[in-house]
Parts: structure tokens; C-alpha cells; sequence
């Protein structure tokens, strides 16, 4: 069965950005965590937790509804395949995001998007991120749905 990123013990993250770097590295040949698709911030005031940014791997993926040159293909179980060679940097997707987790690399003039391949989990020493088993967008832990909707709802306004 396919798997997804899921951040499900966040409150063991120390901030060590081994997840964000790995995630850089391995995609876009980079070490800058500017070029990584997943985001790891506190979530502010004196005794914060830290949170990740990630994609939910939707299923299925309005980034990949959107994208006109096909570079963006749904993938099985959730998320997306993306295809450099075909991407023509329209930011269709950036836009799309129902989580607002992909950025645009005006550098590259690519996207920067999460493909769900695992690497930031493996390099993760907490355990903090996990790719799960999820048959659908529904089936995402409640807790991680209730925090979209609240940073919704403080963005909008």
C-alpha cells in the first residue's frame, strides 16, 4: 500500500533542520533549506512547540489538477510525481496548495514540492516524521486536519 509523510511526534523535534536539509539535498542537489518541501518552524511564544509544514498528500492532488504541462501526475495513494523536464513555471501549483506547502524557486524556475519519497523521515533522529499508510485524504489524523483549518482561519484574517 502507498505511504505518505505524516509529522506524528512533533513534540520530540529539537529543530535540527536534518529533515529540511536532507530533503534540499537529496531533491535539489542543495544545501540551502530554502530548497526544501517541507518546513519545520516553532509555533511561537515562550514554551513553543515545533511544527512541520508538510504536504498532506491529497488524493486527489489539486497541485496536479492545475498544472498544464503535465509535469505534476497524481500519484497512487496520494501527492504527486513531478516531472523538471516538463514544468514550464506557470506557479499553477504554488497557488493550488490547499496547505500553502509548495513554494516556487525563482532560481530554478521550478516548484518546490514534496513527491512523499521518505527521505526526510529517514533522516529525521526523532522519529518525528513517519510515512504511513493512508487509503485517503479522509483518513488523515484529526488532529492534523484541526490544525490546517485553524492556520486557515488565522490567515484569514
Amino acid at each position: 500500500m502507498p505511504k505518505v509523510l505524516r509529522a506524528v511526534k512533533m513534540d520530540q523535534c529539537i529543530s535540527c533542520m536534518g529533515c529540511m536539509l536532507t530533503c534540499a539535498r537529496q531533491r535539489y542537489n542543495s544545501f540551502s533549506v530554502e530548497r526544501s518541501a517541507i518546513r519545520v518552524r516553532t509555533t511561537g511564544g515562550f514554551q513553543s512547540q515545533m511544527t512541520a509544514d508538510i504536504c498532506m498528500g491529497c488524493d486527489p492532488p489539486p497541485c496536479a489538477e492545475v498544472c498544464m504541462s503535465g509535469a505534476l501526475t497524481p500519484r497512487k495513494g496520494g501527492g504527486v510525481r513531478f516531472d523538471r523536464d516538463e514544468c514550464f513555471a506557470c506557479k499553477k501549483c504554488v497557488d493550488a496548495c490547499p496547505v500553502g506547502v509548495i513554494t516556487f524557486d525563482e532560481q530554478l524556475h521550478i516548484p518546490i514540492i514534496c513527491i512523499e519519497c521518505g527521505a526526510c523521515a529517514r533522516h529525521c533522529p526523532h522519529g518525528c516524521l513517519e510515512m504511513v499508510e493512508v487509503d485517503h485524504f479522509e483518513d488523515v489524523p484529526q488532529e492534523v486536519n484541526l490544525e490546517v483549518e485553524e492556520e486557515e482561519k488565522g490567515n484569514a484574517g
